[in-house]
């Protein structure tokens, strides 16, 4: 006997990013097309090649969870569980003893911990092995994120991490979706976080090419889909969305931002950092959300692109894009939200999940900026660039790729009976 797949929606969300700490902040400015790129000013940058990045601003661990608890979390676990705050205080969930192991966490995660990790690693070999922190492992764990967020806010049900590199966010929220619809949680706290701002991280990427050099204009680094593009900005930041099986969110009179209409996920099996030139594995990633959704080509309103603005992905990516739509890929409003917020990596998905759900509610396209020159390939097609635009959005696409061929992609819809 066949069974009806449980409706899964979003009744709350969470944002740290580089454009803002709230939900607000971050999507008015992204919609406007202001920059969060800038001078890193966390650390010394001067023996460094790219001396900016996509910080998180007056964001203060110590004036939000006290110096004792704050002291005991990695940056990702800051993040975290500010973002699930603020996406449970949207929510306006009651956990009750009742239903805390029908509540569950999936938070990802590209680097874990790296700063705790690089700070214990200058410890041992500074001071000696009887300094280290004995709150190191769990300071550094991928996993430690999902963790915290249990503890603080007695949720007892499915808890996990998923590290996907960039396509973190998408799968996180992909999965707890999942779970959502086989029965085995009512509502999943999920999104990703990233904190790999850091200068190992920095010189790994310049040394690898993939990061630009504009030190001289950090704000018009990120350029998806411009022939001058020369790499990504490195950032950090989280999102949390609360996912909610429809019949319950209704329940309790929950506000219904979307519903995650479809989820795709596939490897290119190809290389541990480049594409595959075609976008392959990308286009079958999409067709598979599409599927998932019950949907076609013409039914996506907006697409919100992986767009890194590096050479290979954003050439991988339109021709993943032009290989699914067809036709439509000349007339489909596409977007990288990237050029605002740089890179955050494994977090990326998941605020750009923000971004295509605010989409909808606004009835808004966020712009590409930075996008003065299309490349070659790109010509023709909709990128939306530098100004934003009003139009009616019921369905948004949004694509996640990261190193080691991962493929995630999201189609969110407005939410309807």
């Amino acid at each position: 006997m066949l069974v009806e797949r449980r409706r899964v929606v979003v009744t709350g969300m969470g944002v740290i990013c580089p454009l803002g700490n709230d939900v607000e902040t971050a999507w008015e400015k992204a919609s406007k097309g202001i920059s969060g790129i800038g001078p890193i000013t966390r650390f010394d940058v001067s023996r460094l090649e790219t001396r900016f990045g996509g910080e998180v601003k007056d964001f203060d661990p110590v004036a939000v969870f006290g110096r004792r608890e704050a002291r005991r979390m990695d940056r990702i676990t800051q993040f975290a569980a500010e973002a699930a705050r603020q996406a449970l205080e949207d929510s306006g969930l009651e956990v009750t003893p009742e239903e805390q192991y029908r509540i569950g966490v999936l938070i990802g995660c590209g680097l874990g911990g790296i700063e705790s990790l690089l700070h214990g690693v200058d410890v041992i070999r500074q001071k000696g092995p009887t300094r280290v922190s004995p709150l190191l492992v769990p300071m550094m764990l991928p996993d430690s994120p999902a963790g915290k967020v249990s503890m603080l806010f007695g949720l007892r049900g499915p808890n996990m991490s998923i590290s996907t590199a960039c396509a973190t966010g998408n799968n996180s929220i992909g999965e707890a979706t999942e779970i959502i619809r086989r029965g085995a949680a009512d509502v999943m706290v999920a999104g990703s976080t990233e904190a790999g701002l850091v200068p190992l991280a920095i010189a790994c990427f310049n040394n690898m090419q993939a990061i630009s050099r504009r030190n001289d204009d950090p704000q018009a680094a990120s350029r998806p889909f411009d022939r001058d593009r020369d790499g990504f900005v490195v950032s950090e930041g989280a999102a949390i969305l609360i996912l909610e099986e429809l019949e319950h969110a209704r329940a309790r009179g929950a506000h219904i931002y979307a519903e995650v209409l479809g989820y795709g996920a596939t490897a290119d099996a190809f290389h541990v950092t480049a594409p595959l030139e075609n976008g392959e594995g990308a286009q079958e990633a999409m067709r598979k959300a599409l599927d998932d959704a019950g949907l076609t080509v013409d039914d996506v309103d907006y697409l919100n692109a992986h767009g890194t603005s590096t050479v290979l992905n954003d050439l991988s990516e339109t021709r993943a894009i032009k290989a699914v739509f067809g036709e439509r890929a000349y007339t489909l409003p596409i977007s990288s939200t990237k050029s605002v917020t740089g890179h955050m990596m494994g977090a990326a998905g998941s605020v750009e999940a923000v971004f295509s759900i605010k989409a909808i509610c606004e009835n808004f396209i966020p712009p590409t900026i930075n996008l003065d020159n299309p490349d070659e390939e790109m010509v023709g097609m909709d990128f939306v660039p530098n100004v934003g635009r009003k139009a009616e959005i019921n369905v948004v696409m949004s694509n996640s790729f990261g190193f080691g061929g991962h493929n995630a992609v999201l189609i969110f819809g407005r939410h309807a009976d």
